[in-house]
């Protein structure tokens, strides 16, 4: 794995974990009962986003560290992965190189 492969890889995990814990205990103007005119009562009062953007990258450092160690262990590669047997088998591959 490249170094712009890792920083790929923690990014999309960074961002998905980031996506699914932004609605975690917000509090909108429609639960505190301070709805500002010309917005939604859903609108956020308190968001909290500095706390829930460094949570995030705690759990996506965890996550990314597996993920990559699973990857470059070779636990699960690509061919792992062909459900519908696209690829050709490894040791014919390697034959065809030459």
């Amino acid at each position: 794995m490249s170094i712009v492969s890792a920083v790929v890889l923690f990014a999309v995990i960074w961002f998905l974990c980031f996506l699914i814990i932004i609605p975690l205990r917000l509090q909108t103007q429609g639960d505190v009962n301070k709805i500002v005119p010309g917005t939604h009562a859903s609108a956020p009062e308190h968001h909290g986003l500095k706390k829930k953007a460094l949570i995030t990258t705690g759990i996506s450092a965890v996550l990314w560290a597996i993920i990559a160690g699973v990857i470059l262990s070779g636990w699960i590669t690509v061919r792992d992965l062909d459900m519908f047997n696209r690829m050709a088998p490894e040791t014919e591959a390697h034959e065809t190189d030459g």
